[in-house]
């Protein structure tokens, strides 16, 4: 196509339109092209767009990309990176530069998912998320287990299987969750605060089956592994089959090869201690039985000796009294017995009023957050907005504070809640007052 054909030559153009006219032109040549090249100048604006330029080793191309596209982006970008970009071609009117609004990012080489486990995995690690000794050990009597999975899956009931199986006095609480798909993760970290919380929840299991990373990915999210990290309980982490690892396994306090390996893990420890438990009673039993047939066989070697017949009587009496200190022992150890299964029942009227008292420190907390609540939806800015006012943004993006900031001719759009218009300034009176605005119409309606 002939550039006259598109330009009179003999009309003068203003900026604006000559840049309008090229815009029209390149963004209808350029639907939608992929470009590769390296980053550099990287930078995240506040509001969540990112900034940066895509260049090679003769040219450089301005790249922007807006936050609904960016929060689809798994890894972290960075200067140096290469990577591949679909996008499509804009010209930026303000500045008359044309640019390349991305729509998809992926590394060069490597996978997306891959790249951002790697990232995501180094830093947690640079700030001491995986150190051995901030992990917690697994307690000896588990009553109550809580568990974070999806209720449909196949690992919680193979949890279930195992528990029951193995150790039927075990109590399980489950928080359901999606262990996949979008929203996924939010659901898994809402579950572990909210059981690392309870009172009477003495472990966590945190996983599902196995599948592709894909599969797995919510317990690859940053959200998640900071949950596991800041849970007051110990974490197991049983997320896939054997050869799978998540960052959740990095961070939890122990890792399981799959979630009926979790289960025993739990078991074990509980198993291991009743048993030690059971050991040191038999041995205690064991000793005090031969400690007394020992001073038995004592006094009678000493009754039946020649040399000491004349005190017969006296072993005889010393012997009775060994008796009766066997017997007292005994009955000792009854009333041992007994103190301890009352303690147990005190413990247990305990254990039942501290949990009335965090609940109702619970209920008397979260009525005062929803008053609070309740309290700042009040000073929201859109409240202001609803009840008539307005905001003014210069060039459509720099917020209006003062009068000082607004010039003769600036291009003014002024926000209402809902909807919004854009004009120019004619005039500007920096002296002039609400107040004054009012006696001027006073006077004009009178």
């Amino acid at each position: 196509m002939k550039s006259d054909s598109l330009l009179p030559s003999d009309k003068v153009y203003s900026v604006s339109e000559l840049t309008r006219l090229i815009k029209a032109q390149l963004e209808s040549a350029f639907p939608i092209v992929w470009v590769e090249g390296e980053i550099s100048n990287f930078f995240r604006h506040y509001s969540g767009h990112l900034y940066f330029t895509l260049k090679d080793k003769k040219c450089q191309l301005r790249m922007v990309m807006f936050r609904s596209d960016a929060g689809r982006v798994k890894f972290e970008l960075e200067d140096g990176l290469q990577i591949v970009c679909r996008g499509r071609i804009n010209v930026y009117e303000p500045r008359g530069e044309y640019q390349l609004m991305a729509e998809f990012i992926e590394p060069k080489g490597k996978g997306a998912l891959q790249l951002a486990f790697e990232q995501l995995k180094e830093k947690l690690k640079k700030e001491g998320l995986f150190d051995k000794e901030r992990k917690k050990p697994l307690p000896l009597l588990s009553k109550i287990v809580g568990v974070v999975t999806s209720p449909r899956g196949a690992a919680i009931i193979d949890i279930i299987r195992t528990l029951e199986r193995r150790f039927g006095r075990t109590h399980i609480v489950i928080y359901p969750v999606k262990v996949q798909g979008e929203g996924a993760y939010k659901e898994i970290v809402k579950g572990i605060d909210f059981l690392g919380h309870q009172p009477d929840v003495d472990v966590l299991i945190v996983g599902r089956g196995g599948g592709s990373i894909e599969d797995l990915w919510a317990f690859n999210e940053e959200e998640v592994a900071r949950a596991i990290f800041r849970c007051p309980i110990p974490v197991i982490s049983a997320v896939g089959h054997e050869v799978d690892f998540t960052i959740a396994d990095f961070v939890a306090d122990v890792r399981a090869s799959t979630p009926s390996a979790a289960a025993e893990m739990v078991i074990d420890k509980e198993q291991s201690f009743i048993e030690r438990t059971d050991n040191l009673k038999r041995r205690l039993g064991h000793h005090l039985k031969f400690a007394v047939q020992v001073k038995k066989h004592e006094v009678s070697a000493l009754v039946h000796n020649q040399a000491f017949q004349d005190f017969r009587v006296r072993l005889l009496n010393l012997e009775q009294k060994v008796d009766d200190w066997e017997t007292r022992a005994w009955n000792h150890i009854r009333n041992l017995r007994q103190q301890i299964a009352e303690n147990k029942s005190t413990a247990m009227r305990l254990e039942e009023k501290i949990v009335y008292v965090t609940k109702s420190m619970l209920r008397n907390m979260k009525g005062r957050w929803e008053r609070l609540s309740v309290e700042l939806n009040g000073l929201s800015p859109l409240n202001i907005l609803k009840k008539g006012y307005s905001l003014c943004w210069k060039e459509g993006e720099i917020l209006v504070r003062k009068i000082d900031e607004i010039q003769k001719e600036d291009k003014i759009t002024v926000s209402f809640f809902r909807g919004e218009f854009t004009c120019f300034v004619r005039n500007v009176h920096k002296s002039r007052t609400i107040e004054s605005r009012f006696i001027e119409k006073e006077k004009r309606s009178s």
